[in-house]
């Protein structure tokens, strides 16, 4: 029998130390092949495609999108389609949304555009959500998803710097400022992926105006009367007033409290209208704009009537309204807001004065302009605008030959030369074509009153004194065929002098009194924005809803309901 021969054991210490080092050496040579392979290898691993896939997925895509101009990346939509491209191209397409936070900023923020009367879906927000998973392992998937996110947030910033609705689609002569400033759109939106705070770097874009905040701020608040139920609608019948009993009386109660203008509990009778309840009738009208004399007839029972939902599209419609016109808000500024008949003037920003105004007749509405205050005319005559001219004084000419006489008023050439109006054929000029002007002499029946602030503008509007002070005690003052008159201006005039030692108002006055027509030219040239703004919230901090008086408001809400789709920025003011 043949002996065996045992394994010698350092034999065997020696077999394993070199099967160490093969081992130790594929390992070298595998990590090796990762670094040349950028990654590959370990991709391959794991299943997840390397970097180069994911760039030359975004490349072929943008490629298609430069190509084609379309693009329909997981089924949704890019409009940004010149950005878009150039931005990718930029960055050697190298992706943007790996990082599962940034993503989730990014939802958190379009989920939160509805705090700004914004639409989520707009921003195919159901797409990104989908797209959002962290366990994408498909190259093109990948792709989809980034153009998604980065299609999302220029949707967003977009919409929070300029609004929506483009107003030059709605308003003929639009001329106040849209644009990004000096800043490239690439370069802006590079910048903004790299913030680390992206929710807050993207709020940065909507309004920095307190009108804006105050407004997000009433939107949540009606939101959340919604959510409960919003409020009862108040049923028809004869006018409510104090002391009255009648059935109505507790819905009526139960509907103020709902808008927060019934604070106080009602009494044991509970049909009765207290003087509690006519309290917050008053406070009701007065953020309604109507009448506040406590008692409940049909323009407050029209007004009790609208619901929450509608009240609500209003706050929105005025949010995009105030995102028009947020880059021109700054520094010094007069305000005057059409719908809620009133003037504001800021001065570095703050509020100096404010005053109540009349605007102008539904037929003769006043436009929605910006211009620049330059000068103002003590005991200014009145040159009769062609509209007044043709529809009232012409036709009461023809039959009256007295009436310009009667009013103070000549007839002069476009040169200032007066007219004997014997020569003038008036019958000739029913229908237009007057040849001549008819100016009204300064007065106390002149129209304009003792002052004009002129403001060159193509619509011949300007802001004025008047002699009709009763209208100003009036709730809804559209009287005007398009002018402003302000019922305090005198204020107004010695604010925009800005020169206390030569013009304080004992000085304005005394020259005023002279009766002579002159021109003064203002130390603060400041920008007037004459405006439309159905809701605002007031000083006490109550929301206020004007009446819709030119019926402006549906086409913007219309707008707002649209599909997206960009609109061109970077329009200049006529004649800049």
């Amino acid at each position: 029998m043949r002996e065996t021969k045992r394994p010698d054991k350092g034999a065997i210490v020696n077999r394993a130390a070199r099967i160490r080092q093969l081992i130790g050496r594929v390992l070298q040579l595998l990590a090796l092949a990762v670094c040349v392979a950028g990654g590959s290898a370990t991709a391959a691993l794991f299943g997840e495609p390397d970097g180069d896939a994911v760039r030359q997925a975004l490349r072929e895509r943008v490629v298609a999108l430069r190509t084609n101009g379309e693009l329909r990346p997981g089924g949704g939509e890019i409009a940004a389609r010149r950005l878009i491209p150039d931005f990718y191209a930029s960055r050697d397409y190298a992706p943007v949304w790996s990082s599962p936070g940034r993503r989730r900023a990014l939802l958190r923020a379009v989920d939160d555009s509805v705090s700004h009367g914004l639409d989520p879906a707009d921003y195919q927000f159901d797409l990104l959500r989908s797209h959002a998973d962290d366990g994408l392992r498909d190259a093109g998937r990948l792709a989809d998803r980034d153009l998604l996110f980065t299609e999302a947030l220029v949707r967003l910033v977009y919409h929070l710097r300029f609004g929506k609705v483009d107003p030059h689609e709605l308003y003929e002569g639009w001329n106040f400022s849209r644009s990004l400033g000096a800043v490239e759109p690439v370069q802006a939106l590079e910048a903004l992926v790299g913030v680390e705070a992206l929710g807050a770097a993207i709020e940065l874009y909507a309004p920095r105006l307190e009108a804006y905040r105050q407004l997000r701020a009433a939107l949540l608040a009606y939101r959340a009367i919604e959510v409960v139920g919003g409020w009862p609608s108040l049923p028809g019948g004869p006018t409510l007033r104090p002391g009255d009993r009648d059935p109505r009386v507790p819905t009526l109660r139960e509907r103020l409290r709902a808008s927060g203008d019934q604070l106080s509990p009602p009494p044991s009778d509970r049909e009765l209208f207290d003087d509690a309840l006519r309290d917050a009738v008053v406070v009701f009208q007065t953020r309604h704009g109507l009448e506040p004399d406590g008692a409940v007839g049909r323009k407050t029972v029209a007004a009790l009537q609208v619901d929450v939902g509608r009240r609500i599209d209003q706050i929105r419609v005025n949010l995009e309204r105030l995102r028009w016109i947020a880059q021109d808000v700054a520094g010094d500024y007069l305000l005057v807001n059409i719908a809620g008949f009133n003037a504001r003037l800021y001065l570095d920003g703050k509020l100096a004065w404010q005053s109540r105004v009349v605007v102008g007749r539904p037929y003769r509405k006043t436009p929605a302009f910006r211009a620049e205050m330059q000068y103002l005319v003590l005991n200014p005559e009145w040159v009769l605008p062609p509209t007044i001219l043709k529809e009232d004084v012409l036709p009461k000419v023809a039959r009256d030959r007295g009436y310009l006489a009667e009013n103070d008023m000549r007839v002069v050439t476009n040169a200032g030369r007066e007219i004997d109006p014997g020569e003038v054929d008036w019958t000739r000029y029913g229908r237009g074509g007057f040849p001549y002007q008819i100016v009204q002499a300064a007065g106390p029946d002149n129209p304009l009153g003792r002052v004009k602030f002129m403001l060159p503008n193509p619509y011949s509007v300007y802001l004025h004194d008047t002699p009709a002070k009763k209208l100003f005690q009036r709730s809804e003052r559209a009287y005007s065929s398009g002018c402003i008159r302000l019922e305090r201006p005198m204020e107004l005039a010695v604010l925009l002098l800005d020169d206390p030692a030569q013009w304080s108002a004992e000085a304005l006055e005394a020259e005023i009194a002279k009766g002579e027509t002159r021109n003064v030219q203002i130390g603060r040239r400041v920008p007037v924005m004459i405006l439309y703004h159905t809701t605002e919230v007031g000083e006490d901090g109550r929301t206020y809803f004007h009446p819709d008086l030119y019926d402006q408001d549906a086409a913007v809400l219309e707008a707002l309901g649209r599909p997206f789709r960009f609109s061109a920025v970077g329009r200049t003011r006529p004649g800049r």
